[in-house]
């Protein structure tokens, strides 16, 4: 008989597949379908961001028709009931947040409900229900894009979050599709530690968490997933990257803004070790980034700290999941765009932690939890998907 896994969780910024349609997002498919084979799921939550990529207004059919492959395709077949909602409504730009959520449902899981935000209760879910344009009024789901006096100091973007609750195996969850603010500047996330960057996302992370957090009496256990745009540490980690450099910084013309800082040997060569611009992060070692998943690096990851309080994660092994180049012939290499990172993640309530059967079974070689990427040898655009698998315990009450 076969052994299911009860839960998969995935994340992914998918921006990039829009803009470089065919050969990249075929083969983003087929690891997909890999990973849902592998580990048998029975409940399965897609969570998107940047749907349509950055030229979302040419790219939302290419988008709409990706999401059509993923539902009617072979591999889906025995998930007999589907719920999908996409904000394609870039039109209405006070609420576009470009976030897709998708969850497909196992004909072997049986008692499946959904919460309806409206009538405030549950209601079973059955066959496929599918919302693509505007949710506004869907009352199945919570989209919120965040607010723009949130960061005056910053253009206001497509960023914000979706919400769905669900009761499985009779427990509440809550499952969260979350988009963070990025660094816009490699100079300026440079200055400070932590960043200003870092700031606006901590602040907008605790908003997400207190919105969601809406009955203090009896919380509902929650999965936080997707592009949260953690950085490492950069001023900290670029010190230690340069320890025995000389730093040269170049300003721009007539003005005293600095255009570029180049850090070189101190040796008679005067090789250039990093070079740091607005959208420029080349560092000539970026091997460590991959050496041993880079994880002597995460201790340069600090983000999620202001978070324990009300947030766990599962210990990461995998190697930064941004920023990748769109190269299919170099899956593994990083872009000099940005200094790579942990961005994308899958995040949960202490409760919700609580709830991941880590049961080790002797007849049963598959892990009862994994935390990792969705494939790490092929190029799946700028981002690796990264995905949550698990058992769920069974709450009899």
């Amino acid at each position: 008989m076969d052994k299911f896994n009860d839960m998969l969780l995935v994340t992914a910024n998918v921006g990039s597949l829009f803009d470089n349609v065919g050969e990249i997002q075929n083969g983003w498919l087929e690891e997909l379908y890999k990973t849902i084979q592998k580990y048998k799921p029975q409940f399965i939550a897609l969570h998107f961001q940047e749907v349509g990529g950055k030229d979302y207004m040419v790219n939302m059919d290419k988008a709409e028709s990706f999401f059509c492959t993923i539902e009617s395709s072979e591999e889906m077949k025995e998930f007999d009931r589907s719920c999908i909602y996409v904000d394609t409504e870039f039109q209405t730009e006070d609420s576009f947040t470009a976030l897709g959520s998708m969850y497909f449902i196992h004909r072997a899981l049986k008692n499946i409900y959904q919460y309806d935000f409206i009538v405030k209760d549950f209601k079973t879910v059955s066959g496929q229900t599918k919302y693509v344009g505007s949710l506004n009024g869907v009352s199945t789901v919570e989209k919120e894009k965040f607010p723009k006096n949130f960061w005056p100091d910053f253009k206001w973007s497509r960023k914000g979050f979706l919400r769905t609750r669900w009761i499985i195996h009779n427990q509440g969850l809550d499952l969260v599709n979350i988009h963070l603010f990025h660094d816009a500047s490699n100079l300026i996330a440079v200055n400070s530690s932590p960043s200003i960057y870092s700031a606006n996302r901590k602040k907008a992370l605790r908003y997400v968490i207190n919105r969601i957090s809406d009955s203090p009496s009896n919380p509902i256990p929650f999965f936080l997933f997707g592009d949260f745009n953690f950085r490492l540490d950069t001023l900290t980690l670029v010190q230690r990257l340069t320890i025995e450099a000389d730093v040269v910084k170049v300003m721009k013309d007539r003005t005293n803004e600095v255009e570029k800082i180049i850090f070189e040997e101190k040796d008679d060569g005067r090789q250039m070790l990093l070079q740091i611009e607005e959208k420029l992060f080349e560092y000539v070692h970026q091997a460590v980034f991959r050496k041993d998943n880079g994880r002597a690096l995460l201790k340069y990851d600090k983000e999620i700290t202001s978070f324990h309080d009300v947030i766990r994660e599962e210990d990461i092994t995998f190697p930064p999941s941004y920023p990748y180049i769109e190269d299919s012939n170099q899956p593994k290499q990083y872009m000099n765009t940005r200094c790579p990172a942990w961005c994308d993640r899958i995040l949960m309530s202490h409760t919700a932690h609580d709830l991941i059967n880590r049961r080790d079974d002797d007849d049963d070689d598959a892990q009862s939890v994994v935390y990792n990427t969705i494939g790490p040898n092929v190029c799946m655009g700028d981002h690796k998907p990264v995905f949550l698998s698990f058992l769920l315990k069974t709450n009899n009450h």
